[in-house]
């Protein structure tokens, strides 16, 4: 028989049944020929890596360097005078160039930590003890002046196109090292500034995108991935299921012979499926002890929030996860670092984070795995050095801010370039996010030229056609 109108045979309906099904399969308990197709599967680096995995730490909104790691004694010798400055918000907003705007001193006392001697204001000063084990780069700048472009550009290297985040780049580079966790996770992801396209695979395969836990605002003592556990159905009963489902899969690309769709679509739910198994106990934070729970300010109304993504985000990687994002969002009385108006705001937005990064840093170390770990420090942008519209807060500044970084493969308490006396624009061994981009993907073992995806005729890669690794970072 042969298919009319809105009728089907009964083979084809199973055919296609089994294709809609096959998501379900369970090639690691029926046969190793599907698993071998597992987007997922480790994978050979370009290069001999130096670090397994980062740790992202997202400061959404674009803390104000001028107020935390950018001590700049100008500042104080001319607050509250009127001087000029080109903006690239201000020219983009009026046209206006040289505009005259009141320098604003920081709001919080500068000191020197550690044998090295880097500057960290008062906001960060669980974490400034570590000072030693940081790399700053005070000579960051970036592409995007608003918050929705700035974002996805630091995400993925794009202010507007839909490209792949960077954790998918790492996925699709490196595979996963634990079969039964998904090798990319993003942690408390925001709604808002790309949303999901954030962690989104985009064009690369779907296997590639992060797997969100928790949402801003929202991460408890039960938050899990979504959808994690099946209550309908006995774990035997389960494993029946997906063994027959598997001989129809089976026989389905026997019929269609190689088909990457369908073997991807089954791989993704295998992974699911290891997920249920798995997953739980990962991600599970009553294991800890109290003395590690309470290093991460864990049962502190201040710091419980991000305290809990801090430490998962360490059992994620322990446990062979990637790439962890972890994002400081709305937490400790302000929504998030964009301060335009009510910079004092900064105070309780640092309390909800400086304790537990602090504690994720010690964690690490004590651990062995910052070794081989790179936890990463940064927002979308700065903020300027004058006060916005003559008051208490500052606008974004995508010309010149801080980022740091940490993990055994960089040169520690190293401050690496710098911006004018004001803090406003990079001005020395400058370092575009493409530039930091590549070099976190060479500690990887990934070369950011050579790791490309065939798309629309062309070929793509998270740097597009600029970066370079910046070497003069580098243990």
């Amino acid at each position: 028989m042969t298919r009319t109108n809105d009728c089907m045979t009964r083979r084809t309906a199973l055919q296609q049944v089994a294709c809609g099904f096959g998501s379900l399969a369970l090639a690691g308990l029926c046969a190793d020929s599907v698993q071998a197709a597992n987007p997922l599967t480790p994978k050979s680096p370009h290069l001999l890596p130096r670090a397994k995995r980062i740790i992202f730490l997202f400061m959404q909104g674009g803390p104000s360097h001028v107020d935390t790691y950018d001590y700049k004694p100008a500042l104080y010798k001319y607050d509250g005078k009127k001087m000029p400055f080109d903006d690239a918000r201000t020219i983009a907003n009026t046209g206006k160039r040289g505009t005259s705007e009141r320098v604003m001193k920081p709001m919080w006392n500068f000191r020197r930590y550690g044998e090295s001697g880097r500057y960290t204001s008062d906001l960060f000063r669980e974490i400034a003890k570590h000072a030693d084990d940081l790399t700053f780069i005070h000579s960051m700048h970036t592409e995007g002046v608003a918050h929705g472009p700035a974002t996805l550009f630091l995400h993925c290297g794009s202010t507007s196109f839909i490209r792949p985040s960077f954790g998918s780049w790492v996925n699709y580079g490196l595979g996963s090292e634990n079969q039964n966790l998904p090798g990319f996770v993003s942690l408390g992801p925001i709604s808002s500034s790309g949303g999901s396209r954030n962690y989104g695979s985009a064009f690369l395969p779907a296997a590639h995108q992060g797997t969100a836990i928790g949402k801003a605002g929202k991460f408890d003592n039960g938050v899990t991935i979504k959808n994690l556990t099946n209550t309908d159905l006995s774990n035997n009963q389960q494993i029946r299921q997906l063994q027959f489902l598997h001989r129809l899969n089976a026989e389905q690309l026997k019929s269609l012979n190689p088909d990457s769709e369908l073997e991807a679509v089954i791989s993704s739910y295998e992974l699911a499926w290891r997920m249920q198994n798995n997953a739980p106990g990962v991600l599970d934070l009553t294991q800890e002890t109290k003395e590690t729970m309470s290093m991460y300010g864990i049962g502190e109304a201040a710091t419980d929030y991000f305290g809990r993504q801090c430490l998962m985000a360490r059992r994620l990687c322990e446990n062979g996860v990637r790439f962890v994002q972890v994002t400081s969002g709305a937490a400790g009385g302000a929504s998030n670092w964009d301060q335009h108006s009510k910079l004092p705001q900064h105070a309780p937005q640092a309390q909800a984070v400086d304790k537990p990064i602090a504690g994720l840093l010690l964690d690490l170390k004590q651990r062995g795995l910052l070794d081989d770990t790179i936890v990463w420090f940064s927002g979308e942008f700065g903020r300027a050095p004058y006060a916005q519209n003559n008051g208490t807060g500052r606008d974004h500044n995508a010309a010149g801010f801080t980022s740091w970084l940490a993990g055994g493969c960089l040169k520690s308490g190293l401050a690496y370039g710098a911006t004018d006396e004001f803090g406003q624009k990079a001005v020395e061994n400058k370092v575009h996010m493409h530039d930091l981009h590549a070099t976190l993907l060479h500690l990887l073992g990934l070369d950011h030229e050579q790791l490309t995806y065939r798309y629309a005729g062309r070929d793509f890669r998270l740097t597009d056609v600029h970066g370079r690794i910046v070497k003069e970072i580098l243990a």
